[in-house]
């Protein structure tokens, strides 16, 4: 599988494994949502690789936790998730990657937040990259935690501590991906 060949040259040992394990979870979820809305096999295809891949980008971030260590703060996991991807040859992968962090992330909010982020948006734009973006919301990388989902309740809360923006975003997905 092309996902865990190109996860396995940039993680290793533990980050490997959660990694792989956090993906699979958030790919189920989001395959769940493509069958609900009947879409065809390109797309649950490109769904399961693209969520597979989503968070290669944090082999070179500093999250002790996770037993990764490097320069890069957690927040830019997605941006060099987009490089890595755009240089293996995968671009609509690599969106999937810069565009997955909470509900996304406009130019606006990396600004007034003094990320340390391109200034461009980085919000979901296609049906499949907004698929996988609310699939991750339900899934941690916690390692005590992999496989727990958790409740649209919690997922709510936690988009509460960002603004009722994004709040209306998440109820939005719920709708659109018949959620109950």
């Amino acid at each position: 599988m092309l996902a865990r060949e190109l996860l396995s040259r940039y993680l290793q040992d533990k980050p490997f494994d959660i990694v792989v394990e956090h993906s699979r979870h958030v790919a189920d979820l989001a395959l769940e949502v493509a069958d609900r809305l009947t879409l065809p096999e390109n797309d649950r295809a490109f769904i399961e690789e693209a969520a597979m891949l989503h968070d290669i980008g944090v082999c070179q971030v500093n999250a002790p936790d996770l037993g990764l260590y490097g320069s890069k703060p957690y927040i830019m996991h997605g941006v060099v998730g987009r490089e890595i991807l755009e240089a293996e040859g995968y671009p609509l992968h690599a969106l999937v990657c810069e565009r997955h962090t909470g509900v996304g992330l406009t130019c606006e909010e990396i600004s007034r937040q003094g990320l340390p982020l391109p200034h461009r948006e980085m919000c979901p734009v296609s049906l499949c990259e907004q698929i996988i973006c609310f699939a991750d919301l339900f899934y941690s990388k916690n390692p005590g935690r992999l496989g727990e989902r958790k409740s649209v309740a919690r997922v709510r809360k936690k988009m509460l501590h960002f603004g009722e923006d994004k709040v209306q975003i998440l109820d939005t997905w719920l709708k659109k991906f018949y959620w109950k």
